[in-house]
């Protein structure tokens, strides 16, 4: 089927449920990534062209993060092609409190394209897709600043604003804040996480050098390391991102899911469950 809608990111965490989202409302997006076809790689810009071609709207999110260095530079070199080649408007994924992520953000806004801006807060699915997945499965979580509040927000609620803001422009020009509906601190999540999943997980609060001091034994990739260093360091501190916006409410007419659905939620699908996992 024929696509205006590309979606940059495609198979990532919010990207997929971004295309799901669309295909429920009976949309067939370009799947942005490597393996499709066209493909998109970040690190081609030969494939970008003919992934752009014909396309009117499109999200875009950024592998692994707008605040890594050379990401302005490709969000500046995509937003330029974008809108040689008629693309008409962006929906950009933004993290809540990233300075580099802003000035990301101003290039798409200075653009001359149609624009929203989704600014979201940190992932429910950190600790089931992503860095906190092997600790829980480990039950041994040691993490530092575990006494920060944070105001996790789902991938789902992400991608279903993502969408809607995508296709509805009366949101167009507007920065969309995302976060869940609550503050907790990484020994709540943990806590909810080992009742949702009827296992024992320990806690240990750690400091943010021995952190990455463990990933890096752990030959974690330097610039993965980096990045969470940077994500805890400036990023989770920020008094910005300690508090709860209700954008979600705004867009989708309904409250954004608390931690402990997710936890629930997740803890179903057996993902926590160590005897599954390890005969996958």
């Amino acid at each position: 089927m024929k696509t205006n809608i590309l979606v940059i990111g495609g198979t990532g965490k919010t990207g997929r449920r971004v295309v799901e989202q669309l295909q429920n409302r009976g949309i067939e997006p370009r799947v942005g990534s490597r393996n499709a076809l066209p493909s998109f790689d970040w690190d081609n810009k030969d494939t970008w062209i003919e992934a752009l071609n014909g396309i009117e709207k499109m999200y875009v999110t950024y592998y692994p993060d707008l605040a890594v260095p050379g990401a302005k530079e490709a969000i500046e070199s995509l937003t330029y092609l974008a809108k040689e080649l008629g693309v008409k408007k962006m929906v950009l994924l933004s993290g809540k409190g990233e300075t580099e992520a802003e000035a990301c953000e101003k290039i798409v806004m200075d653009s001359g394209l149609e624009y929203t801006i989704v600014r979201a807060s940190w992932f429910n699915q950190n600790w089931s897709e992503s860095f906190f997945l092997d600790p829980i499965l480990s039950g041994e979580v040691a993490l530092p600043l575990s006494d920060v509040l944070i105001p996790f927000v789902d991938a789902n609620d992400i991608a279903e604003v993502a969408a809607t803001v995508l296709l509805d422009d009366s949101y167009n020009g507007q920065i969309v804040e995302i976060t869940g509906p609550e503050l907790i601190n990484f020994k709540d999540a943990v806590e909810m996480i080992e009742k949702a999943s009827n296992r024992n997980l320990n806690f240990y609060d750690i400091t943010l050098q021995q952190y990455t001091e463990g990933m890096k034994q752990l030959q974690i990739p330097s610039d993965v390391v980096w990045l969470i260093e940077y994500l805890f360091s400036h990023v989770l501190t920020n008094p910005n991102n300690q508090l709860v916006v209700n954008d979600i409410e705004r867009v989708l007419g309904r409250k954004a899911k608390p931690f402990s659905i997710y936890a629930k939620e997740t803890a179903s699908t057996g993902v926590w469950n160590v005897e599954m996992t390890q005969t996958k």
